[in-house]
């Protein structure tokens, strides 16, 4: 479902988003990730890294929360390393250097930017 806007184009307080239309849009961008809620607060995406890819991104300016859908890697924040599964939420701090590694079945990651996220 996409995101529904109130009269004279305001942001509605709710919107509502199924992963997998998310997932249909993701593809169709022909990108990793494709943010899906951008509120001045918040912003939402989904990224997905297949089996074996490297993870480019670099630090951000804002603290991110992600949350795995599906698939299994690992992730390096700062140096410290761990295993990621389906169900895990994840912090990373702004600034801090991360990268998701070692990646056996594609990873699947809601990612929540605050405040918003920039694309671009």
């Amino acid at each position: 479902m996409a995101a529904v806007h109130s009269a004279g184009g305001a942001a509605a307080p709710l919107e509502a988003h199924a992963i997998a239309d998310v997932e249909i849009e993701r593809v169709a961008s022909g990108a990793a990730y494709h943010q899906f809620v951008n509120r001045g607060s918040l912003s939402a995406g989904l990224y997905v890294l297949e089996a074996g890819a490297t993870d480019p991104q670099r630090p951000h300016a804002e603290d991110e929360v992600y949350y795995v859908l599906s698939g299994r890697g690992r992730i390096t924040v700062e140096g410290e390393e761990r295993a990621v599964v389906p169900g895990d939420v994840i912090f990373v701090a702004a600034e801090a250097v991360h990268r998701f590694h070692d990646i056996v079945d594609t990873l699947s990651l809601l990612v929540f930017f605050a405040p918003q996220h920039v694309v671009g």
